[in-house]
Order: C-alpha cells, then sequence, then structure tokens
C-alpha cells in the first residue's frame, strides 16, 4: 500500500537511507533531516508483514524544479514495481503542486531512463547545488551520481 509517510515512520526512514548508504546505493542522511522532510516522504507500506518495504522523497528545490531523492526498495521487493510507483507518486505531487521539471541525482540510471528520465549535467542544475550540493563531502570533485532530469 502506497501512502504519505508519517512521524512513526521517520526512524524506519532513517534506518532505510542509511542501510542504502551503507551499501553505496545513496548518501546518508541525519534523522533531524528526517524530521524536517517528513512531509516529502511517500512509504510502500506492506500490511501483512507490518512494515515499510519502500520510500522516495519529492523536495522542492525552487519555483520550477523538484528532487526525487532517498529512493530505497528492500531487496526482496525489486522489480516488482514498488519503485516505480513511488517515483510515480512523488512525480504526481510535483504536478499538483504546478511543479514541471523533476531531476534526481542517482546511482541507478537505467531505472531512471526506463521512467523516462533523461541524462543532463549536473551544472544545469544550480538551485540544488546551491542548497545541497555544497554541503557534501563529494562536492564538486568527487561526486559520483549521474543527474537525470523530467520535464512534465
Amino acid at each position: 500500500m502506497l501512502r504519505k509517510a508519517r512521524i512513526d515512520d521517520v526512524k524506519t526512514i532513517h534506518r532505510l537511507i542509511n542501510l542504502s548508504s551503507s551499501r553505496g546505493e545513496m548518501l546518508p542522511r541525519a534523522l533531524m533531516d528526517i524530521y524536517n522532510s517528513l512531509r516529502d516522504f511517500f512509504v510502500y507500506y506492506d500490511e501483512k508483514k507490518d512494515n515499510i518495504i519502500g520510500i522516495c522523497a519529492m523536495n522542492i528545490i525552487w519555483e520550477n524544479l523538484a528532487e526525487i531523492r532517498s529512493l530505497y526498495v528492500d531487496e526482496n521487493h525489486r522489480g516488482k514495481g514498488v519503485g516505480r510507483e513511488l517515483v510515480e507518486a512523488c512525480i504526481s505531487e510535483a504536478i499538483t503542486l504546478g511543479l514541471f521539471k523533476v531531476f534526481t541525482l542517482t546511482y541507478k540510471k537505467e531505472f531512471f531512463l526506463k521512467l523516462n528520465f533523461k541524462e543532463t549535467d549536473k551544472n544545469s542544475l544550480p538551485e540544488k547545488i546551491w542548497s545541497d550540493c555544497f554541503r557534501c563531502s563529494k562536492y564538486p570533485d568527487y561526486c559520483d551520481e549521474t543527474a537525470m532530469i523530467m520535464e512534465l
């Protein structure tokens, strides 16, 4: 079941992000950052097992730009459409808010290509660089994520 994240999901979201980070799939995030951005998150909840099996966030960067971030799907549920549903929910929310340019920085280029994202130069996203990237330990010389964009 896909739904918006709730306050009691924060510690699970944090754990999943940092688990994924330890595998080199995404950058880590602080617990306080998850609390501050909770409204950005969707979760995919497995009612039978009573646990979250996927997460994704849509973050507003600027008046015309949104970011899909923190996408994670439990390994046992990958390839079943969970990630696609999470990203599509974020895109739908962006459209509802009047944001028609959505990007991601990812290590999963092939996944986003299947969703009609196109590779772009990171320098085409100056709002992202100034809002987040300059605080990252990998910026500017060691960033190994692929920038991808979709114009709706």
